[in-house]
């Protein structure tokens, strides 16, 4: 039992210290390298580079490299170089329009390592003059363009700039990549508040024509309205005699019927007008007489109890 203990504990000290150990040193002396994805290893010695290694995976040096291997992480030197795909935005760069309207152009680019020993050794700066390039370029070939073409015809724009640039950066080991026109504004706030006062005058313009329209189309709709409305009791007045007769005539071939209507429109017209009436039995001689001499029967409010 205390031999297998002393035997984990000898295993587990080796796996957690002296293999790392082992092959730290391995790589200090330069028997392999390790090359992450979407990195470039460019290995120099006494200022010449001896090999380029940009596939992912384990490498064994001595094979790429013969016995200076052993040497260039002692005296030379490894660079390590990031291979992925960058991105960089240039705001407002000055362009004039056809018409001389100073414009801005904001202009997005991606850009990635194409050449890592040129790259290294041909520019100092090629970011910088990636960037510089693409500028003197949007510059040079944006300019004196139509304003309304410098509006609307981005795509075409963007080709242009790429088509200039990428020759020239290639040779830096620095590849252009999509180009992209982003933003096409103004640069004098003068011009930007004209503009902006002669929009807002024609919005105005256009939002009066519109309630004007409106109130247009509003009065033709009543007035076509009104007249067909006009017309239908025209026509309605001018048939009503004709269907009143008509009833008249069918009413009166019955004198029953004929006698009772003329009784309750009689009725009707005397309730609806208001009158005041007194109702007295029959046979009652005087008492009518009596009743319309009162001088208070003028000044009732009220009509008069209704005699039985």
């Amino acid at each position: 039992m205390i031999d297998f203990l002393i035997a984990a504990a000898a295993t587990f000290i080796g796996c957690s210290v002296g293999m790392p150990t082992l092959l730290a040193l391995m790589r200090m002396i330069g028997i392999y390298a390790i090359v992450p994805e979407r990195r470039c290893f460019v290995f120099v010695l006494f200022g010449k580079v001896l090999a380029s290694i940009d596939e992912p995976g384990l490498h064994i040096l001595p094979f790429k490299l013969g016995p200076l291997a052993f040497l260039v992480n002692w005296l030379g030197r490894c660079h390590v170089l990031d291979m992925r795909l960058d991105q960089e935005y240039l705001r407002s760069q000055p362009v004039n329009s056809e018409e001389g309207a100073p414009m801005g152009i904001g202009i997005w680019h991606e850009m990635y390592i194409s050449d890592p020993v040129a790259y290294l050794f041909k520019n100092t700066d090629p970011r910088g003059s990636l960037a510089a390039n693409v500028s003197n370029s949007t510059v040079r070939c944006l300019s004196n363009m139509p304003l309304g073409s410098m509006l609307v015809n981005r795509h075409s724009m963007s080709d242009t700039v790429r088509n200039e640039v990428s020759p020239k950066s290639h040779e830096w080991g620095y590849k252009l990549g999509s180009v992209y026109i982003r933003k096409v504004h103004f640069r004098d706030i003068g011009m930007i508040r004209q503009i902006e006062s002669k929009v807002v005058n024609r919005l105005r313009q256009v939002t009066s024509a519109i309630k004007q329209d409106g109130a247009n189309q509003v009065s033709i709709i009543t007035s076509t309205a009104e007249r067909q409305a006009a017309v239908e009791f025209a026509k309605a007045a001018a048939v009503r005699p004709q269907i009143v007769g008509e009833s008249l005539q069918r009413i009166s071939e019955d004198d029953d019927v004929a006698e009772a209507m003329f009784e309750v429109l009689e009725t009707q017209k005397i309730i609806g007008s208001g009158a005041r009436v007194t109702m007295l039995p029959k046979d009652s001689g005087l008492l009518g007489d009596l009743l319309a001499a009162r001088p208070e029967a003028a000044s009732r409010s009220g009509p008069p109890p209704i005699g039985k």
